[in-house]
């Protein structure tokens, strides 16, 4: 999954793109329609929360937010831990990985701790 952070700013790296025109892959993945879908996944999953976190009722999307949240700091923490596997590692792609690792995990905390209203 690491290569999802390739793909989006690691593509700027020197060689990234030439390499993705001339043999299609990224880190060593094949970049096919597969991979565009679950990066157009990823990429809509926030968008959709925000939009359920104004029309839902306060539990449900309380419990919305604890469910989701943990799948998605699972998922992020996997891609943090891929990271170190595609070469070089840099400070930009820790800084997003740490990120998109905290702020999942931030939403989950003030979830749970919220007072569930009736």
């Amino acid at each position: 999954m690491a290569f999802l952070t390739v793909l989006s700013l690691g593509s700027l790296e020197p060689g990234v793109l030439k390499q993705f025109l001339d043999t299609g892959e990224i880190a060593g993945m094949k970049v096919g329609s597969e991979v565009l879908l679950m990066l157009a996944v990823l990429i809509l999953i926030p968008m959709i929360m925000a939009f359920l976190s104004v029309t839902l009722k306060a539990s449900a999307n309380r419990w919305t937010n604890i469910i989701v949240g943990i799948f998605y700091t699972a998922f992020q923490l996997v891609d943090l831990g891929e990271i170190s596997t595609v070469g070089t590692v840099y400070a930009y792609a820790v800084l997003l990985e740490l990120s998109k690792v905290i702020a999942p995990a931030l939403i989950v905390w003030i979830a749970w701790k919220s007072k569930q209203k009736a």
